[in-house]
């Protein structure tokens, strides 16, 4: 089974979601459109949790339910996909247990325990610690460990945001996507490539975690020592191989922002399109921002967890 979904498991994905949520909205953005261009967001966070992560989540656990019995899915995370699996545990009638960093977002965190999974907290500012900790704790009988990095199901549902982005914006140029772990970007992509097979799908990183951006350049995983970015949810250092493959087959460019300008990004969606994003959620504005391009855009805004420190530091009212 293939890290990039097939259009018949995205569609699916799309039919099972659908019992839980409708498609998020697209939305013209006319501060950042202008001569030969018009720019689109992609509003992921309306869904349950604040961000896209229950597409991946509820499909991923709803198909290996149907395969097996699970007594416990567990997961590790930086905070949203932790919500996410949470959220798909809790709707799904099954117990969930998440594994974070230590330093983990409190407002990610908070919604965790508000949808009552357990907490388990090990390891420093990024994922390494909780990963492994989780890979240990899932050899228990009945375990499902739904890992965000590595599931051969998961890709299929963020994958339906490249289905309703094709639907709601035929002659789409490009799309530009955060990449942390890459299950979004492998998704969207898989989508879009097997139905705009022009369309550029562009990813966009930290350049405090630049992880795969350095491995999709180089064709092999470069892992990074450190990946302390304000973008909990692009903080990934150790690329897989696998993920590094797939984004090679369907990324046409990568882009690295700054801090600064993550924040300068959540400033402007705020005052001027209205709309609230978490750094990585504005990751994708941010890349647009530094370098726009014409024709017909589309940016995920991919989550709305944000920190009061963060809305302080780009200057956004609570």
């Amino acid at each position: 089974m293939s890290n990039l979904p097939e259009l018949s498991a995205i569609r699916e994905a799309q039919q099972l979601l659908a019992k839980h949520f409708p498609p998020t909205p697209l939305v013209k953005a006319p501060s950042l459109s202008g001569a030969g261009s018009e720019v689109y967001l992609k509003i992921e966070t309306v869904l349950p949790t604040g961000s896209f992560k229950p597409r991946g989540a509820m499909y991923a656990l709803a198909k290996n339910l149907q395969r097996r019995q699970i007594d416990e899915v567990i997961a590790s995370s930086t905070g949203n996909h932790g919500a996410a699996t949470a959220f798909a545990a809790r709707t799904l009638g099954v117990s969930a247990t998440i594994f974070l960093p230590e330093q983990a977002n409190p407002v990610k965190r908070k919604k965790i325990e508000d949808l009552g999974a357990r907490i388990v907290c090990h390891g420093n500012i990024d994922l390494a610690g909780a990963v492994q900790m989780a890979s240990d704790y899932s050899r228990r009988p009945g375990v499902y460990f739904l890992n965000d990095a590595t599931d051969l199901d998961l890709p299929a549902g963020p994958a339906t945001i490249g289905l309703e982005i094709i639907e709601q914006l035929p002659d789409l140029s490009a799309v530009f996507v955060p990449m942390g772990d890459t299950a979004l970007i492998r998704g969207v992509g898989a989508a879009i490539k097997q139905l705009s097979p022009q369309t550029k799908v562009i990813g966009v990183q930290a350049e405090q975690a630049p992880a795969y951006v350095l491995s999709w350049r180089a064709g092999k995983p470069l892992p990074t020592n450190t990946c302390n970015t304000c973008a909990d949810g692009l903080a990934t250092r150790t690329p897989e191989a696998a993920n590094v493959a797939a984004i090679r087959q369907m990324v046409d460019e990568v882009a690295l922002v700054s801090e600064a300008q993550m924040i300068a990004a959540i400033r402007h969606l705020f005052l001027r399109e209205n709309v609230l994003a978490e750094p990585a959620g504005a990751a994708a504005t941010a890349a647009y921002l530094a370098r726009p391009i014409s024709g017909r855009i589309a940016l995920l805004v991919t989550g709305a967890n944000i920190t009061d420190e963060v809305r302080q530091q780009a200057g956004i009212a609570q």
